[in-house]
């Protein structure tokens, strides 16, 4: 809960910040942030005080809040400098990996006995080098921004949430969102409770998702490049949509476990396209990209309680139908995706 809270409350105003100081100190302050949480996180855990636990727990949210913008507006500004709408999509490839690397790490280190507050400290100790290390590499970007005037005056935060696009953006990766968040929660859950298959069978189906949307993710910029954004997404969202029905209604755990791979590479692109797609323009970037990231990041953390919540009164396998509404509301909002050309292009 603090945890969500923290990154809650840091994605609106990640935008301000990214603006008035740049990606390269967004990330920087965004990775020492998480890093200070980890450091208390491990004094709460050793002295037992839930106290400074939670108060870890959103400063670490916090922190991911404005590193996950931050890290957004750079990738889409390069992408746009580059003309590649596959380069988001490879980077958030990374994140998957990253997120199986680190649950990987983690089971083995605590297989050793290595206690969590050590873990913790370990993390936060490479993560201060890092912060210095990515600020620094990040710099020569914000460089060329505001050589294209990223700083705006007059176009803040709160102006980027009346804009009907943005809006239209926020829902489109907003049925993403709760279309992986679902999965990284449940589908492994489905499979045991629903299926009867043991949990290396449940784990092997969340890997069998995560491999696909890594996958779809580092081909997908191809796909973009020959058939454009609005095509290759619907064209996602079926195969997104035939995953989701056969895992709810398949008859075998084997057609269950093809149903999590369709899941996965049908979910691959909608998020990190949104994102490039909100960070069309760079002189609204930072702002844009904080909105579109606030409205996806509610069905994340949003999503997976609230299938719990129905689980609980039907089975979770039923209740994972409830995502082919969230593909809906990504596939009636798709055009917004559609490429904007900034107004200086435009004069």
């Amino acid at each position: 809960m603090w945890l969500s809270a923290g990154a809650v409350s840091g994605l609106p105003i990640a935008g301000i910040l990214v603006q008035r100081l740049g990606a390269s100190r967004g990330i920087a302050t965004g990775v020492a942030a998480v890093a200070v949480g980890l450091l208390l996180l491990a004094f709460g855990l050793g002295s037992s005080s839930w106290v400074a636990a939670a108060i870890a727990l959103y400063i670490i949210g916090l922190g991911m809040g404005l590193w996950e913008v931050s890290m957004n507006v750079t990738g889409a500004h390069i992408a746009s400098l580059l003309e590649s709408d596959g380069l988001l999509p490879r980077l958030h490839a990374a994140l998957s990996v990253g997120t199986v690397v680190g649950a990987l790490l983690g089971a083995l280190l605590a297989s050793a006995s290595v206690p969590l507050s050590g873990q913790c400290v370990a993390v936060a100790c490479l993560l201060f080098p890092a912060s210095i290390l990515i600020g620094r590499t990040v710099r020569s970007v914000d460089a060329a921004k505001s050589g294209g005037g990223i700083r705006a005056p007059g176009r803040d935060l709160w102006a980027s949430w009346r804009e009907r696009r943005t809006l239209l953006l926020g829902l489109f990766v907003f049925g993403f969102a709760f279309t992986e968040g679902t999965a990284n929660e449940w589908i492994a859950y489905v499979l045991v409770d629903g299926y009867g298959a043991d949990e290396s069978t449940g784990a092997l189906a969340f890997a069998v998702f995560v491999t696909a949307m890594t996958i779809g993710r580092i081909a997908g910029g191809a796909l973009i490049a020959r058939f454009g954004r609005i095509s290759t997404l619907r064209v996602s969202l079926a195969v997104a949509l035939v995953g989701v029905l056969v895992v709810a209604l398949a008859e075998s755990t084997v057609l269950a476990l093809a149903g999590a791979l369709l899941w996965g590479l049908g979910a691959a692109l909608g998020f990190p396209v949104g994102m490039s797609a909100a960070a069309d323009d760079p002189y609204r970037a930072a702002a844009r990209v904080s909105v579109v990231s606030s409205i996806g990041y509610a069905a994340f953390l949003g999503g997976p309680p609230l299938l719990g919540l129905l689980g609980g009164r039907i089975s979770i396998q039923q209740a994972i139908l409830l995502v082919c509404a969230a593909l809906l509301i990504s596939f009636l909002t798709t055009g917004a995706t559609r490429r904007m050309i900034p107004v200086e292009k435009r004069n």
